[in-house]
């Protein structure tokens, strides 16, 4: 949700500009803090790292690669000498990287696209498995671990010859890559789209590449059980490895158009069994993607009115004490349209608080917008038994 001022918001971010008066109340009730949920240098300001800081792991200590922990949400096993990679199915057009997603493909569209991808170029130890929308995965038997590889939602609308894979082994990754363009051009997925004026999806983009990770759960480092609740395999990844049983609600889709009420629903019944649940919308990262300042103020005013309000009247209406965390993995500004290591505002809140009227600013203002701490030493401190 993170970003900055935006010119068509008369200066201010998404966040300033949204109406979420229950995240302003929960801010004004509770206690917060900016952290730092990215390391200023070494590793990249992913979805991956940040979350694995927001779930209490420290990504210096941990971080293994992206798509291992992709594959850990897919439930596809990963032997030793495997090295997994992230396969996204991108639009690119004059040489330009037009769109990373190929146009917000669907599921059902992607899926023979990568079947056929397999198809050609499957087999000697290379697995094509096909995901959600444009995110899919490639196991490869003792593939290459040391290639520099691009993440292709940091190069919208630049030449893709100056991010291509580079370093040991990078030609195997490269023609791959080249020869997705021949098989996907004609195929019939691709030439419904275009008839139907959406943009095609022109190749594989191959990056996020690691060997499998091993954390220790959350039964073992809090003696906390729950759920994860996500669109996307990244994170239902992260809780699987974290121990933490991964929730599919049907109609979740990672976009502004998801299934909200199903995710509260899930969410609350996980609490009524177990201690904890994280629940994850990825629609705000995706309008940052898409340099889409007001989408993305309507995807934040979304978040507030149909996520953060239910669950927290809800859990006032049990009466149960319970610590409520509201926070975010990292910025995306529509600006520069990818990811920043900037500190982002994090709120906890312990109740039952009873009726809250009054309201403070949630916003990336918060304490002068100067970190205080490292992400995950914050979280493992709210999560540690009290």
């Amino acid at each position: 949700m993170g970003d900055y001022p935006c010119p068509e918001l008369g200066g201010q971010t998404p966040l300033q500009a949204a109406h979420i008066p229950n995240m302003r109340r929960l801010t004004a009730a509770g206690e917060s803090r900016m952290v730092q949920t990215v390391p200023l240098a070494g590793l990249a300001p992913g979805s991956d790292v940040a979350n694995m800081n927001l779930l209490g792991y420290d990504a210096e200590e941990n971080y293994t690669g992206r798509a291992p922990i992709e594959a850990a949400g897919a439930n596809i096993p990963l032997r030793d000498d495997d090295v997994a990679y992230r396969c996204n199915l991108v639009t690119v057009q004059d040489g330009r990287m037009t769109d990373y997603s190929a146009d917000h493909i669907t599921s059902e569209e992607a899926r023979p696209l990568i079947e056929a991808v397999q198809a050609e170029l499957g087999g000697n130890g290379l697995t094509f498995h096909a995901g959600v929308q444009y995110r899919h995965l490639l196991v490869w038997s003792r593939g290459p671990l040391a290639v520099e590889c691009q993440p292709p939602h940091d190069m919208a609308d630049q030449p893709v010859a100056n991010y291509l894979p580079q370093g040991e082994r990078a030609a195997e990754v490269r023609v791959l890559m080249e020869r997705s363009q021949a098989m996907l051009r004609d195929h019939p997925v691709n030439r419904a789209r275009v008839a139907a004026g959406k943009l095609p999806a022109t190749q594989i983009w191959l990056w996020g590449q690691g060997r499998a990770l091993k954390l220790k759960t959350y039964q073992e480092l809090y003696g906390l059980r729950g759920g994860v609740i996500s669109a996307v395999d990244l994170v239902r990844g992260l809780g699987r490895l974290a121990g933490l049983h991964p929730l599919l609600v049907p109609g979740v889709t990672g976009l502004i158009d998801t299934n909200y009420a199903g995710k509260v629903q899930a969410a609350l019944d996980v609490l009524t069994k177990d201690d904890f649940v994280f629940l994850h919308v990825e629609a705000p990262d995706e309008c940052g993607h898409g340099g889409d300042a007001r989408k993305k103020t309507q995807s934040i005013e979304l978040f507030d009115q149909r996520i953060v309000g239910p669950v927290w009247r809800e859990l006032e209406r049990r009466g149960q004490p319970y610590r409520l965390i509201l926070c975010m993995d990292h910025r995306t500004p529509c600006a520069t349209r990818g990811h920043t290591r900037d500190p982002v505002p994090m709120v906890k809140l312990d109740g039952p608080v009873g009726t809250v009227s009054r309201e403070a600013p949630f916003d990336e203002t918060i304490h002068g917008g100067v970190a205080q701490c490292r992400g995950h030493e914050w979280v493992r401190e709210l999560l540690r038994p009290h």
